[in-house]
């Protein structure tokens, strides 16, 4: 088996490679963990070895399953849900809550392990990447057809023509086949992946509008992320969604199609932005057909 630290930096292909991994760091957490601050629905882990102090991601203790036998015994509920919905049966709340529960405690474990064993700017990288394969996989497991996809916009310089690479974490299709992706059909969704909307979320509508001029018609974007929290000091949480900004981009820019957390900040839950901003389960749940349909 390969030492854990490495395990957490290679790319991950399935759902059960994340619960594996998941399952590896739990285990191996309770031995390293030496400290807990506990911040409103936050936990911010801390742990001492040797001379070096490192602290973990915060922790949402509603969602977070904090052992690995509570993952088998929720990996076996999230797949009763997942045949409900492959086959479009509503589901209710409770079954709504387990799906990001479970989600989010995958990606969040490997969190934790890359913050407690490898070094923070690659840390940071690694995560992203990871939770990127992750919502791949869940689409897999619902049988979503998707891929990755770079769209190559041409412009003049002084040195003839240059292309600049507007890069789609995912593209969604209701139908096996793709379109070549200069010509995204009006039916496909691209899907931006992303652990936080921090400096990010401008970008998402930038590149909708851009998309929509290149290729001349709507262009359906979703907007996926794991949450808007960080630690602040050692002892302190502080929420990134500048929710002001994400309404004036949604009335004076472009309006997505919808806008998905795991972990959803406390703004996101109130009016007017719950209008724009779901849980990820609710994608799952009710969303995705009929925007994949429109």
């Amino acid at each position: 088996m390969l030492p854990l630290a490495t395990d957490l930096q290679i790319k991950k292909n399935s759902l059960d490679e994340f619960i594996i991994l998941a399952k590896r760091v739990l285990d191996y957490t309770p031995n390293v963990l030496s400290g807990k601050e506990e911040k409103g629905n936050y936990y911010i882990y801390s742990s001492d070895i040797g001379n070096t102090k490192k602290f973990v991601r915060p922790i949402n203790k509603l969602l977070f399953i904090p052992s690995s036998a509570g993952i088998d015994f929720h990996e076996i509920k999230f797949r009763e849900i997942i045949e409900k919905i492959k086959i479009q049966v509503s589901i209710n709340n409770e079954e709504e809550f387990i799906i990001d529960s479970f989600l989010y405690t995958l990606i969040q474990s490997v969190g934790m392990g890359l913050d407690l064993l490898v070094e923070s700017n690659s840390s940071k990288k690694h995560v992203g990447n990871r939770f990127e394969e992750l919502v791949r996989s869940v689409f897999n497991e619902i049988a979503i057809h998707n891929k990755k996809g770079v769209t190559k916009i041409p412009y003049e310089t002084s040195e003839g023509t240059k292309f600049y690479s507007c890069e789609n974490d995912l593209i969604l299709s209701p139908s096996k086949e793709f379109t070549h992706v200069r010509s995204l059909d009006q039916t496909e969704i691209v899907v931006s992946v992303k652990t936080t909307s921090k400096d990010r979320m401008g970008k998402i509508f930038m590149d909708k509008i851009l998309l929509e001029k290149f290729i001349g018609h709507p262009v359906k974007v979703l907007g996926i992320f794991l949450n808007d929290v960080q630690r602040k000091k050692d002892n302190d949480i502080s929420f990134t969604l500048v929710s002001g900004l994400f309404m004036v981009y949604n009335r004076f820019l472009t309006e997505l199609e919808g806008v998905y957390y795991l972990d959803p900040p406390p703004n996101a839950l109130l009016s007017p932005y719950n209008r724009h901003i779901k849980p990820f389960s609710k994608l799952l749940s009710e969303d995705l057909h009929k925007i994949l349909s429109s």
